[in-house]
């Protein structure tokens, strides 16, 4: 009885495998794809730099977190709220068998965390300003209120073009695994929170620099058209001209690396083909 289910196991395992096949050829041009999903980040620290009419300092090695909605139906799911959490859009073009170009929106969140103590130097000279005096790389402060208040949560806005590779790895009945890769820059485009010396903020979206970013990730296709995608990326950014306040005269600028965890879905489609 053990010899004969231990042969029927062998038998029905040979039978699954051999309707996977391994490296099936990848022809998609002229498809079309769109996605959309959810991210998290981990930012490395960053120097940053504050200039005014009357202060001109420079904080060391901040460290910043990103921000997640919590989890709830109504907000990652409702077509009124979905823009709320750290989101991914993308929808892109094959024009050749598997390589692709794309458009997107990477909608990250990056919060200074308050009650952290920093390195200053540099000088402030604003009028009744606690913190008025010159600084020298060994003085530190402490991030708080009253002080400095830092988000770009609605939000670090990485809007970019790619170039991607698709390359299937197997086939199994109507699901496909595949290998995505891709390459892009872009504009970073935040509507930045900040409170300096509390000072009105400046709550307006403004292109304050650039970015560029890598990926890979692993996406698996059911029925010809639908699939989930999760990827890994890796990004660098440079913001030469964040708004702080309402004063044209104030101004930040930092750079930093991020990397990040996406869960997409999507779908595939051809114009003349069904």
């Amino acid at each position: 009885m053990k010899n004969l289910l231990a042969l029927s196991f062998a038998f029905i395992s040979l039978s699954s495998l051999g309707q996977i096949t391994f490296k099936p050829e990848t022809n998609k041009k002229g498809e079309f794809y769109a996605h959309w999903g959810w991210n998290r980040e981990w930012y490395t620290k960053s120097d940053i730099h504050f200039t005014g009419d009357n202060y001109d300092f420079t904080l060391r090695d901040v460290e910043a977190k990103d921000k997640p909605a919590e989890f709830d139906a109504s907000t990652y799911f409702s077509p009124k709220n979905i823009t709320i959490p750290q989101y991914n859009l993308r929808i892109g073009y094959y024009f050749k068998s598997n390589y692709h170009l794309s458009l997107g929106i990477d909608h990250m969140k990056y919060v200074v965390q308050n009650g952290q103590t920093v390195k200053i130097d540099g000088n402030i000279n604003e009028p009744n300003n606690t913190y008025n005096g010159k600084y020298t790389n060994n003085d530190e402060v402490a991030i708080d209120r009253g002080f400095l208040e830092m988000e770009h949560t609605d939000g670090l806005t990485y809007s970019n073009i790619e170039l991607g590779r698709f390359d299937n790895l197997l086939n199994y009945k109507k699901v496909t695994l595949a290998m995505t890769e891709a390459v892009g820059v872009g504009v970073m485009y935040p509507k930045s929170d900040i409170h300096l010396f509390n000072k009105e903020r400046h709550d307006e979206f403004h292109v304050a620099g650039f970015g560029a970013n890598v990926q890979v990730g692993l996406n698996i296709k059911f029925w010809r058209h639908f699939y989930i995608q999760s990827e890994f990326r890796g990004g660098y950014v440079n913001m030469p001209d964040i708004r702080t306040t309402y004063d044209k005269a104030d101004n930040a600028k930092q750079q930093f690396y991020y990397a990040q965890f996406n869960v997409l879905a999507g779908a595939f489609w051809h114009l003349n083909k069904g």
